[in-house]
C-alpha cells in the first residue's frame, strides 16, 4: 500500500458476514465499537483488509446497509478478486496468477451433470469463481465426483463448501488464504511486511486464512461447525489461534487484547473523556472522542448540563469557524450553543468517522481529514471533513484546541437535509 511508507504495525484481515458484521446485532454496537477503536488507534499506521465471499455487487450492497469502515484492501469472491483503496483498484498481477489451468466455461458445462447443484445468482458468478447451492447431506459426494471430472478435463481447481449450503469452484491458486499469502509476499518484496497480522473468521471458507504461517487468528465465538472442526483437526495446538468468547467484531477486539497487538479498549467503552489514557491522546483520538460525545448528547446518554457544553466550548478557539456542508459559515461556539436545543432529539442516532488521517503542518498545529457519517433510522448522511487542531501545550497529552472545521457533502440521499446537521 502506497499510503504507508513503513511496514504496517498491524494488518487485520477479517471476513465480513458473521465475523466483522453481526447480522443479529440490530444496533451494530460491536461493529461501531471496532470502528472507534480502529480509527482512534490504528488507521494511521496499520492496514484493514476485508476478505469476503461476497461478490463486488453484494459487498457494495452490504456497505449501504451496515456502518462499515473503508478498508485499505478488499479481497472478494472467496479470494478471487483483490482491490485497493476506496476506489477499489484491481490487482492485475493476481488476475494473471488465477488464469493458470482455469476455464470457467468448462466448469459451468460439467456442472449441468449434477442435478444437486443449483447455480447462484448472476452477480455471484465471477471471472474466477462459479458458485452453487447444494444441500449439506449431498455436498461431500458431489464435491468428490465434481473434482474428479474437472481434473480429467485438465483443470486444476479448488472446491470450497461453507455455510452449510454454498459451494464455490475456484482456480487452485485462489482462495482467501492464497490471496493473503500473495499480499504478504508482495509486501515482503517491497520491504513492508507487516509487523503483525491478525486473521478473523467464522466459516469454512475462512479456514485457509488460519493456515498462513506466523499469523495470529481468531475464530469468533459464533464460528460455524465446519471451521471449528477444521481447527480441531489441523490447528488445535497452535497457540496463535483462539476461539473467542465474544461474537463477531467484539471477538476481534478480544483477540487484539489477547495477543497484545495494540490498544484494545474502544473509545465507545469509556464512560467519560477522563478515562482516556495519556498515550491514547492523538489527533485521531480527539476526533473520535468529540463525535462520540456529539452522538451521546443527541441520544441523551450524557448529562444535560450547561457545564458539559461549556467544556466542549473550551476546546474550541473563540474566533474559530465551522463551514457547514451547505457552505454557510458559523462561529464554532455558536454551533456548540445550538446543541443545547438538540439534547435527546435523535435517540436512534449513530455517528462514526472513517478514513481518519492527519499531518503536522507546524510545530503545534495539525491538519486532520476524515469522513463523518450519521445514521438515524433509515436515513444516512455523510460529509468529507477537514479540521485544524492546535495542541494546547508542548505535549499532546494536554489535548487540542479546535481552530477550524470545514465540511463538504459526500454523494448520497441525505446530502439535501440541511436542518439537523450541526457540526
Amino acid at each position: 500500500m502506497d499510503r504507508l511508507r513503513n511496514p504496517a504495525r498491524l494488518m487485520l484481515v477479517s471476513d465480513l458476514d458473521h465475523t466483522m458484521v453481526d447480522h443479529q446485532d440490530s444496533e451494530n454496537l460491536s461493529l461501531l465499537r471496532f470502528n472507534a477503536l480502529w480509527e482512534a488507534n490504528y488507521r494511521l499506521d496499520s492496514l484493514l483488509v476485508f476478505s469476503t465471499g461476497r461478490s463486488p455487487t453484494l459487498y457494495k450492497q452490504l456497505r449501504k446497509e451496515k456502518p462499515m469502515l473503508t478498508p485499505d484492501i478488499t479481497i472478494m469472491s472467496v479470494g478471487t478478486e483483490i482491490t485497493y483503496g476506496n476506489s477499489m483498484v484491481p490487482d492485475d498481477g493476481w488476475v494473471h496468477v488465477l488464469n493458470q489451468k482455469w476455464d470457467k466455461s468448462i466448469v459451468i458445462d460439467e456442472a449441468k451433470k449434477f442435478s444437486e447443484l443449483k447455480l447462484q445468482s448472476e452477480t455471484e458468478q465471477r471471472a474466477h469463481k462459479v458458485s452453487f447451492y447444494v444441500d449439506k447431506d449431498k455436498s461431500q459426494d458431489v464435491m468428490k465426483a465434481f473434482s474428479e471430472i474437472l481434473k480429467k478435463r485438465g483443470l486444476d481447481v479448488k472446491i470450497i463448501y461453507s455455510g452449510g449450503i454454498d459451494l464455490d469452484i475456484l482456480p487452485q491458486g485462489a482462495g482467501k488464504g492464497q490471496a493473503l499469502a500473495y499480499l504478504l509476499k508482495k509486501f515482503k518484496a517491497e520491504g513492508k511486511l507487516p509487523n503483525n497480522t491478525l486473521v478473523c473468521g467464522d466459516s469454512g471458507n475462512d479456514a485457509e486464512l488460519f493456515s498462513i504461517p506466523d499469523v495470529y487468528g481468531v475464530m469468533v465465538s459464533n464460528a460455524q461447525e465446519e471451521l471449528l472442526k477444521w481447527h480441531a483437526e489441523n490447528a488445535k495446538n497452535n497457540p496463535k489461534i483462539i476461539h473467542a468468547t465474544e461474537r463477531c467484531a467484539a471477538g476481534i477486539i478480544e483477540a487484539i487484547g489477547k495477543f497484545i497487538l495494540g490498544p484494545n479498549t474502544s473509545p465507545r467503552d469509556l464512560k467519560c473523556s477522563s478515562e482516556c489514557k495519556m498515550e491514547d491522546t492523538s489527533p485521531s483520538h480527539e476526533i473520535v472522542k468529540f463525535y462520540l460525545f456529539y452522538e451521546k448528547w443527541r441520544r441523551a446518554e450524557v448529562e444535560n448540563s450547561d457545564q458539559s457544553l461549556e467544556k466542549l466550548k473550551a476546546v474550541c478557539y473563540p474566533p474559530g469557524v465551522f463551514i457547514h456542508p451547505s457552505g454557510v459559515e458559523r462561529p464554532l461556539h455558536d454551533c456548540i450553543s445550538a446543541m443545547k436545543n438538540c439534547y435527546g432529539d435523535k435517540k436512534g442516532l449513530r455517528v462514526w468517522v472513517d478514513r481518519v488521517s492527519y499531518s503536522q503542518i507546524s510545530s503545534d498545529t495539525w491538519l486532520v481529514k476524515f469522513d463523518k457519517w450519521e445514521l438515524s433510522g433509515d436515513e444516512w448522511q455523510s460529509c468529507m471533513t477537514t479540521v485544524i487542531l492546535r495542541s494546547r501545550a508542548a505535549s499532546l497529552s494536554d489535548g487540542f484546541t479546535w481552530l477550524h472545521v470545514h465540511q463538504t457533502w459526500l454523494e448520497g440521499p441525505g446530502a439535501k437535509d440541511q436542518t439537523n446537521w450541526l457540526v
